[in-house]
């Protein structure tokens, strides 16, 4: 069982039995051998010591860092010229990040921000939005960046290590179709947790008067037909397995390919240039696709250095709400707080990738804020994203 400190700064007139069960990007630490009825109660719900200072001062920031920061990747991935299957993935997924963090933003800053944490929450309306705001729609877009990603790698070692499929396979109508089934899927996935509690409204002494607070109680479709156990059990492991685990396993394995397959191409570019003949165009053509991969390897790394720790976790909750109890989920919140604190600053990050190593990312930019858009509207179609001619087989990516 979760202990709770009934001496902790959150008034004791409404104690959370089933504290630990938000976070940013909402993974939730929920006892699945707990009581089935809790009253909201944030400050219960996370170490407030690392909650305030991180969502409450220091994510502000970082949410309008993301904002322009991922905005700005839109808008240039969305010029005309720079349309191609690969781009659109990753214009996906800064829309994606982007929502991830902007959506319980609101919620976040009310709490943590102006300190209203440890206030109660009310009516039931606002119970329910707090819980799609702050677990529903981050936890879908999150996860729909996390399977973008995976789609992007893929598609990456088409490219290059399979060129002729990607005539077949990496087409603008394909793409458009794994992004709709994605978000579909992320959505379908996520759709449990819309209406697996219900929320009523009690009254208790708080600050010396009767106040109203939302009461928390598992849905009757879990208590009687399911069973809380076998529902968060099954919830946890088919997010341990579908959201973490295989995709990082997959993310891990096509970048070994891929840095593998750059090695490979580096040798065959040296050999070109020690060459009397020195085709400078077939040079040039394996320069830009080296530097293509070698950038989506630093996308794909960044990406599993914030997210392995969240699946780690995730995995040993389920241990020890399953199998064993060991975990200190005083400890454990902890962890979440800075893993969900490293994932929403990784987000700007992938404008710094693209800015530092795409060369057509920052002409494309250039002309857009610098020079000017018309200039931009001039910009040739020959180029993709990145570095150089677009090709069926060989399309530059971010």
């Amino acid at each position: 069982m979760l202990e709770l400190d009934p001496n902790s700064t959150a008034s004791s007139d409404y104690l959370d039995p089933c504290a630990g069960n938000s976070s940013l990007l909402n993974f939730t630490l929920v006892e699945l051998n707990s009581m089935d009825i809790a009253y909201i109660n944030v400050t219960k719900e996370m170490p407030i010591n690392y909650a305030v200072p991180l969502y409450g001062y220091l994510m502000p920031i970082l949410l309008l860092i993301t904002i322009v920061a991922n905005t700005l990747i839109v808008v240039v991935l969305s010029k005309r010229h720079m349309r191609t299957p690969t781009n659109i993935v990753l214009m996906s997924m800064a829309l994606c990040d982007m929502c991830t963090l902007l959506v319980p933003a609101p919620w976040l800053i009310y709490m943590y921000t102006f300190g209203n944490h440890y206030k109660p929450l009310a009516p039931v309306p606002l119970c329910y939005t707090w819980n799609v705001m702050h677990e529903f729609l981050p936890n879908l877009f999150h996860t729909a960046s996390i399977w973008l990603t995976l789609i992007l790698a893929v598609q990456r070692y088409i490219y290059v290590c399979h060129a002729p499929l990607a005539r077949r396979f990496c087409t603008m109508p394909n793409v458009y179709k794994c992004i709709g089934y994605i978000l579909f899927a992320s959505a379908l996935h996520q759709s449990p947790r819309m209406i697996d509690s219900d929320y009523s409204l009690i009254q208790i002494t708080w600050n010396n008067k009767l106040v109203d607070v939302c009461r928390k109680k598992s849905a009757d479709w879990v208590e009687n037909y399911i069973t809380i156990d076998v529902y968060y059990i099954c919830y946890y492991v088919f997010r341990l397995v579908f959201v973490h685990l295989v995709p990082c396993i997959a993310l891990v394995t096509l970048n070994l390919l891929l840095f593998r397959t750059l090695k490979q191409a580096q040798k065959r570019r040296d050999i070109l240039l020690s060459s009397k003949k020195n085709p400078k165009n077939e040079c040039k053509k394996l320069r830009d696709s080296n530097c293509t991969t070698l950038m989506l390897i630093v996308v794909v790394s960044v990406f599993l250095i914030v997210e392995i720790p969240l699946a780690v976790v995730t995995m040993l909750h389920i241990i020890s709400s399953s199998i064993i109890e060991f975990l200190d989920y005083d400890v454990a919140n902890t962890l979440i707080i800075f893993t969900n604190f490293f994932i929403i600053l990784s987000y700007p990050i992938n404008f710094a990738i693209y800015c530092g190593m795409s060369r057509q990312f920052r002409e494309t930019f250039k002309e857009l804020f610098m020079t000017g858009a018309s200039s931009a509207r001039n910009g040739s179609s020959r180029y993709s994203i990145v570095n150089g001619p677009r090709t069926c087989t060989n399309e530059t990516v971010l």
